[in-house]
């Protein structure tokens, strides 16, 4: 691949056709990745340290950690930033190679239906993403957590268990859900945007 294709690629995954594509570009790469990388780290960057059960054994806070987050949220949410970048990275990536500038994707039909798919696309995980949140999450962090601990052969099937700042988790959690509701939202208005300029476009020829 060539540094003009390379270029090519970069600019269009930086500046999409859009006003608001490169509005959501801004938003997702910076305030939402800064949020995540700082402020995720330290508020889950210990908590499997930090957290203790009764007894606090080892093992015992090992098995019911793992209960208790089968998936940790940093893990989770870094793979939802990638896996919905996805979409507009493959269609940026052919644009590239094919040398369709940013004018083409609003003058020729073809071009304009494979974005707003991709668009929809993104849309469809981020609600992937939300929904497996929910499941995973929930909406609050409570301070205390029953392990159900008869697997491991104790006297007690279900282990109290202390969980580490778990205010600070729940406004967290309220956080990551209010980005992703704002990304699906710049998400459809993108996808109004383009329409809109691709009748514009038509009404002038």
């Amino acid at each position: 691949m060539s540094l003009n294709y390379i270029k090519n690629f970069y600019e269009g995954c930086v500046k999409p056709p859009t006003v608001i594509g490169q509005f959501h570009t801004l938003f997702f790469g910076s305030v939402r990745m800064f949020f995540l990388g700082v402020l995720g780290f330290a508020v889950y960057g210990n908590e499997a340290l930090h957290f203790s059960c009764d007894p606090d054994k080892r093992e015992v806070n090992l098995f019911c950690y793992n209960q208790f987050r089968p998936i940790t949220p940093q893990v989770f949410w870094a793979l939802q930033l990638v896996i919905v970048l996805v979409p507009g990275a493959i269609f940026h990536l052919y644009a590239a190679c094919k040398s369709i500038n940013q004018e083409c994707i609003l003058k020729k039909p073809i071009y304009t239906v494979t974005y707003i798919l991709s668009v929809l696309l993104r849309i469809s995980l981020e609600v992937i993403a939300f929904w497996l949140q929910i499941h995973l999450f929930g909406f609050q962090v409570k301070p205390l957590y029953l392990c159900d601990a008869e697997s491991l052969g104790k006297k007690m099937s279900t282990i109290k268990c202390m969980v580490p700042e778990h205010f600070e988790k729940t406004i967290f959690l309220i956080a990551m859900y209010t980005f992703t509701v704002i990304t699906m939202v710049l998400c459809v208005a993108e996808v109004f945007e383009i329409i809109f300029r691709r009748l514009c476009f038509l009404f002038r020829q």
